[in-house]
């Protein structure tokens, strides 16, 4: 039950951080661009600051949680997240909304090393992959709830980051009263910061960034449709994102390779259909969908890889490869909107597509794709401070099976 518990626990906070403090920025950006009277490029450079955030947060975080102990780091990120969020809410210039949303995008660099972390501790050596995934399919869950809020009080759209710092406050309360406390056991920090395999996942990290920044940034700006089909795409992306939560039954399944190259090119395709069928309701909305339930999965693939290549070091492989994400679309953001502005909104969401099919050529090695069917029939976990448990564990059957010869 406790298991249970964390989990949900870091699904919300995940959901907070991320739906709702960095990505409700895309949802709202067309509202801001008349309020504040921004153009694309002014506006795609204020979306960076969120990915600037979180790559410095997320830097801190991993060091932190090792230090610190991920409940304090976790906290941390749930009180960016309302800070940041009520500082948009309260915005009177573009200036004080680019603090709002610098600051609200940390919150998501602290939030994914301590829930990394926590499951790591926490929860069944064979369960935590999908732990994991189920966690980080939280971003799912904020942008579907960011899109009937935005739906109701876009015109209010005020009152509806004044929500986003409710919540986010009262989802700090639930990790401060469920998260683990105490610093990094010393047995498990052993190892190299930068192990074998590490090279492939921060490029794919930093492709997969840059190949959906124009989605998330420009996203419902490129919709042709209507105001009312751009907000119900948007809780799409999150609704399917929610699939994101079987990335690690996914990798299990068919592996981290076939995972990471197919769900790349969806989203390479939904991104291009997009902007080359703007007009188009169906169009729209199934492509909306499908790159939500990608990005999602795709972020779970990489966790996934991440903590197999860093065995022994969950905060530090799962930091270090999302910050890499969020380096790929800090540079994305601000570029799409040169972009943008110069040549239209089809030529860089084409771009992003050809980027991401690009990142789709990049792939673990060999070792890393099949350690989760070990998982799933009851091997062994690699984290040191889990092996001697499980080794114990494993030598009572071979003295069994020994002595019934």
């Amino acid at each position: 039950m406790r298991q249970v518990t964390l989990i949900c626990a870091g699904t919300a906070l995940i959901g907070v951080c991320y739906g709702f403090a960095r990505f409700a920025y895309g949802l709202f950006g067309p509202v801001f661009q008349r309020q504040f009277t921004l153009d694309a490029t002014l506006l795609g450079t204020i979306g960076a600051g969120s990915y600037v955030g979180y790559g410095v947060a997320i830097t801190a975080g991993f060091v932190l949680t090792n230090r610190l102990g991920p409940r304090v780091v976790a906290a941390a990120a749930g009180a960016l997240a309302a800070v940041g969020t009520a500082l948009v809410a309260t915005s009177v210039n573009g200036a004080m909304l680019a603090v709002g949303i610098l600051v609200a995008g940390a919150s998501t660099g602290l939030a994914s090393p301590p829930m990394a972390e926590a499951i790591a501790r926490a929860v069944d050596s064979e369960r935590q992959d999908r732990a994991q995934s189920v966690v980080n399919a939280g971003t799912g869950i904020g942008v579907l709830l960011s899109g009937p809020i935005a739906m109701v009080l876009l015109d209010g759209w005020r009152f509806a980051w004044a929500t986003f710092a409710v919540l986010s406050a009262a989802v700090t309360w639930w990790i401060v009263a469920t998260v683990p406390r105490g610093r990094h056991l010393q047995s498990s920090e052993r190892g190299s910061l930068f192990p074998p395999g590490a090279g492939p996942v921060l490029v794919a990290a930093f492709l997969l960034g840059l190949a959906s920044s124009a989605v998330w940034t420009f996203g419902r700006d490129v919709v042709q449709a209507g105001p009312t089909v751009a907000t119900i795409m948007w809780s799409l992306i999150g609704l399917a994102g929610m699939l994101g939560a079987f990335s690690g039954h996914l990798t299990g399944t068919v592996g981290l390779r076939t995972s990471w190259t197919l769900v790349l090119v969806l989203l390479s395709a939904t991104t291009a259909a997009l902007a080359l069928w703007p007009a188009s309701v169906m169009v729209t909305l199934v492509a909306a969908g499908l790159f939500g339930a990608a990005y999602i999965t795709l972020c779970g693939v990489l966790l996934v890889w991440s903590t197999r290549v860093h065995i022994g070091r969950p905060a530090t492989g799962v930091g270090t490869s999302f910050l890499m994400i969020a380096v790929g679309q800090a540079a994305g953001a601000p570029l799409a909107g040169v972009v943008v502005d110069h040549t239209g909104h089809l030529s860089a969401f084409l771009a992003c597509a050809a980027v991401g099919l690009l990142g789709a050529a990049v792939r673990p090695g060999e070792r890393l794709t099949r350690p989760a069917v070990q998982q799933c029939v009851g091997a062994p976990s690699p984290r040191p401070h889990l092996v001697p448990v499980r080794r114990a564990a494993d030598r009572r059957p071979s003295r069994r099976t020994h002595r019934g010869r």
